[in-house]
């Protein structure tokens, strides 16, 4: 199965980034993985409600047109559905056996996800009701992703 990370803007931090190259080093063992990024807008101090819609709409539109055609879209979302990771899992697997050979998981920028990117999605995901910063966010859909490898390969994981 390949996988995509398609993600709003770029990781700054080197604790982020060097927990993205272990986590990708990791996954390659069992998927193909890319991640692709998207450029984020800059979010002015003090922004409006109409500001912000403006802002997630631009993000959302370079967000579509990077979703490649027959893959199976999971958009993080907090309104979206909680799983386990055995369940995330069991989601994978029957995914793959169904015919899915490509799974993009979609994670917006700061102000969230536009409605059209939601709309699009075949799946919303929610890994909570709190709001996480999205670029710790990439790691800890990284981690659920080998944590699922593991799971489905039946290998022992640390829980």
């Amino acid at each position: 199965m390949k996988i995509t990370i398609l993600c709003v803007g770029k990781i700054k931090e080197k604790y982020f980034t060097d927990a993205v190259a272990e986590y990708i080093k990791r996954i390659s063992r069992y998927h193909k993985l890319e991640i692709v990024e998207v450029p984020d807008e800059k979010t002015p101090d003090g922004a409006g409600e109409a500001l912000n819609a403006q802002i997630m709409a631009r993000e959302g539109e370079r967000i579509l047109a990077k979703i490649k055609e027959g893959s199976y879209i999971a958009a993080l979302a907090i309104e979206g559905k909680q799983l386990s990771s055995e369940q995330l899992a069991e989601k994978l697997e029957t995914l793959a056996l169904g015919g899915s050979s490509h799974v993009t998981f979609v994670i917006g920028g700061s102000l969230g996800l536009a409605e059209e990117v939601k709309k699009r999605a075949d799946f919303l995901l929610s890994f909570s009701e709190m709001t996480f910063p999205h670029q710790l966010m990439r790691v800890v859909l990284l981690e659920q992703i080998y944590r699922c490898c593991k799971i489905s390969a039946h290998e022992p994981y640390h829980k």
